[in-house]
């Protein structure tokens, strides 16, 4: 079974060899922001052990897959990306995949594709003695997975900085224990978990050395951080907020029922947090919410985005996620679904057609939206979103906002998480004052103040 996430980790760190120096090695990362920050620590990871981490994987020792499985279409990019990997590293070269496909796939399924070692979540930081050690003893199939039912066991997987520019993301929390009925995620992730409060501030503390002016809060279910614990995302957003050199502080993505009063109280207090909530709405429509199992009805989710305006102020950023032509989704219910995100004020919008993810109950379900329909409801729903986006930018034409520049580029953020940008020079890292001149499909232009 292996041993507990903490002392792995442990020892992987206290007996780091150098038994992959100089041998190149490829990390391809699919999916959510939480993937990518495992895909950082797996850099940092392997070259701690004397790996080269390439931006091409023909040729190399070893490839490495951090996967997706949020839908059967993540699931067919990752078998692609294993077959393609399995070529580029010919017979003799380690094909190692982890995260949540790989936590799934059959082992049969994984060796027929190719994959050489097989990493299940809360055991990645296993992938890369197990790399090493078919590297200097030879192939052969290895399989590292647990069964994640029950444990509520942190996997501390530390940033290794690779890459880094002027922000970070960081994850907080990791697993669900919500179930909607066309998420396969919480079978696949494990029931929610939480990182340390003195962990997180001290990887921050590492970051800011690093250079690093921003960070942003990850998890697959953030909202939910601390209450395995005794604590809460509100207590760790005022200990980040109390950090020396922090410029900004964002949150990822978060449930709207999550928002309770201490937190916003929280992020109202702090001096760093960015007015931007990415709260997903999924749909306006009571009858498909009830069948997605989201837990708020519209009304609720309305309320909602009100009630943060009047405590984070009327220029916060609320962006969302939209599922179009869920099972029994009819006209009136997505006309429901675009009323909503009007009358929510929604930013920027992320559309997603509705495609059955095999082992949740709405795969089964009836009430199929026809593929005509569910194309014509995705394209309007990106339209309004985008018109939705362009009309909330609008507001800061002819306004001055802090902008923190992005690296070799003469763009980057406001707080608002709008892209600005500007001719003439630009410090990395640095936040400047942009005099906003002009809007443009939800980007902004102007000058340096």
């Amino acid at each position: 079974m292996g041993l507990p996430g903490a002392a792995r980790s442990a020892r992987v760190s206290a007996n780091r060899t150098l038994g992959l120096r100089g041998l190149p090695v490829w990390i391809h990362v699919l999916g959510c922001r939480s993937n990518l920050c495992e895909g950082d620590f797996l850099a940092g990871d392997l070259e701690a052990r004397g790996a080269h981490v390439v931006r091409e994987a023909k040729g190399c020792s070893a490839a490495v897959i951090v996967s997706c499985s949020v839908t059967a279409e993540a699931d067919r990019k990752c078998r692609q990306a294993v077959r393609r990997a399995r070529r580029a590293v010919g017979e003799r070269g380690i094909v190692a995949v982890c995260g949540c496909w790989a936590q799934g796939v059959g082992a049969d399924e994984a060796q027929d594709l190719g994959v050489d070692v097989l990493v299940g979540n809360r055991r990645k930081a296993e992938l890369t003695e197990a790399v090493e050690s078919m590297l200097q003893n030879g192939r052969s199939f290895c399989d590292l997975r647990s069964d994640l039912a029950r444990g509520r066991e942190w996997e501390e997987l530390p940033a290794s900085g690779q890459g880094l520019h002027t922000r970070a993301f960081l994850k907080v929390q990791e697993g669900c224990d919500h179930f909607c009925s066309y998420c396969i995620i919480p079978f696949l992730r494990g029931r929610s978990t939480s990182r340390p409060v003195e962990h997180t501030m001290d990887e921050v503390r590492r970051l800011l050395d690093a250079g690093c002016s921003e960070v942003v809060l990850t998890g697959i279910h953030l909202g939910m951080y601390g209450r395995d614990t005794g604590s809460s995302l509100a207590a760790l957003v005022r200990a980040l907020s109390g950090l020396t050199g922090l410029a900004r502080l964002r949150l990822g993505s978060i449930e709207p029922f999550t928002l309770d009063s201490p937190l916003l109280d929280a992020l109202a207090e702090s001096p760093i947090f960015c007015p931007h909530l990415h709260l997903p709405l999924q749909s306006g429509d009571d009858a498909v919410l009830g069948r997605m199992r989201r837990g708020y009805t519209a009304s609720d989710f309305i309320q909602v985005c009100d009630r943060v305006r009047e405590r984070l102020g009327p220029d916060l950023h609320i962006s969302s996620d939209i599922l179009v032509g869920f099972p029994g989704e009819d006209s009136a219910a997505f006309a429901n679904t675009l009323r909503v995100m009007r009358r929510a004020g929604i930013g920027r919008a992320h559309v997603f057609p509705f495609s059955p993810r095999r082992g949740t109950p709405a795969a089964a379900f009836g009430g199929r939206v026809d593929a005509s329909a569910l194309s014509d409801r995705a394209g309007e729903a990106i339209e309004l979103g985008e018109a939705l986006l362009s009309a909330y930018a609008r507001r800061f034409v002819g306004r001055i906002l802090p902008v923190l520049a992005e690296d070799g580029r003469r763009r980057g953020y406001t707080p608002h998480f709008l892209q600005a940008a500007w001719p003439g020079e630009a410090v990395p890292g640095r936040l400047l004052e942009v005099r906003i001149e002009s809007e443009a499909g939800g980007e902004l232009r102007g000058c340096l103040v």
